[in-house]
């Protein structure tokens, strides 16, 4: 048994693991292909994240989606290294409207070179991503296209905040889906189709790939309160920090507001509060990590992860249906 790609996904198969590990290396080498410049400067903006490393998830999903055709059919890495090359352009843009200071371990671009150079490096790599997919034909085109304004919307409404009357949970739920959940079900869609596997199967590792993506993104909100630093790879309670308001902080509210429990508005006084102090951020991480509303969150985790596997039944049995399955059993692995 080995492991590969993100989250330490075991693969049993030698001629998948073979497979998917030549995918990944040639992933690698097309992204840093994709973001060269005649301009030096660029360039080294343009492979900042790029050379930190990072999971790779989209790309390991497209490599595994096109494992129902044939995995080594001209169109799988480019468009592997699309979905890549998008997620890390949303990188740039998101650390400039977090105003983030770390990104993967290394400085963010906006502290390095200013915000403006982060965010003209994202549109850098957006355009490069297009210019691949052009040679991919025009249906790639209008499916990135679909992801990306389902991102973009995403990322919109996370801004503007629930309208008056709207559950905040489902306003949650719909942003993560346009936020995540959208470029990580074109990575299962592009990996299927791109190998010329069946339409069916196209449209089941599409749906697949939505609800995993809920599922990963759902398990990283669970894991910034849950985790320390040494599991996660990241500051426990950074989001926290940020002001984001992540599923686990919304269930508090709710229940503060369902119960009317002192000790729950309590808390979420506190988290209305400063959390850039240190004190009050330690506070919060230890009632939060002791409430009711972690273990709420974890379960829909679950939940999502569950959706996704239940996708897959329909695949033939084999190594890559096992792989797809580890990915689902692994993101929940991470939300404990």
């Amino acid at each position: 048994m080995s492991f590969v790609g993100p989250l330490g996904l075991s693969v049993r198969d030698r001629t998948l693991e073979a497979d998917t590990q030549a995918g990944l290396t040639a992933v690698e080498e097309g992204l840093l292909e994709a973001t060269k410049s005649e301009v030096p400067f660029i360039t080294e903006a343009a492979q900042h994240l790029v050379r930190a490393g990072g999971k790779r998830f989209r790309p390991l999903l497209v490599l595994l989606a096109a494992q129902f055709g044939d995995p080594h059919a001209p169109g799988v890495v480019p468009s592997a290294v699309v979905v890549e090359l998008t997620h890390l352009a949303t990188l740039y843009h998101d650390d400039v409207m977090d105003e983030a200071e770390v990104r993967r371990g290394v400085s963010s671009a906006n502290v390095r070179w200013g915000n403006s150079v982060a965010v003209l490096t994202g549109d850098f790599l957006f355009a490069r991503a297009s210019h691949i997919l052009a040679d991919l034909g025009p249906e790639a085109v209008r499916i990135q296209a679909e992801a990306f304004e389902r991102l973009v919307t995403g990322q919109i409404l996370e801004t503007a905040g629930p309208r008056d009357g709207r559950d905040p949970v489902e306003h949650y739920l719909d942003v993560l889906a346009g936020k995540t959940g959208s470029l990580i079900a074109v990575s299962g869609r592009f990996g299927a189709m791109m190998s010329g596997a069946d339409e069916s199967i196209v449209s089941i590792l599409t749906q697949y790939g939505e609800r995993l993506g809920m599922a990963f993104q759902l398990a990283d909100d669970v894991l910034d309160i849950a985790s320390d630093s040494h599991e996660s790879g990241k500051t426990p309670g950074t989001d926290l920090r940020e002001g984001v308001a992540t599923l686990p902080v919304l269930y508090v509210r709710e229940r503060a507001e369902a119960t009317g429990s002192a000790e729950d508005r309590e808390l979420c006084e506190l988290l209305a509060g400063d959390l850039t102090d240190d004190a009050r951020h330690a506070e919060v991480l230890r009632r939060l990590r002791a409430h009711p509303a972690l273990e709420q969150a974890r379960r829909v985790t679950v939940r999502y992860a569950a959706e996704a596997r239940s996708m897959l039944a329909p695949l033939p049995e084999g190594p890559a249906k096992a792989a797809l399955e580890g990915l689902c059993d692994a993101v929940v692995h991470r939300a404990g």
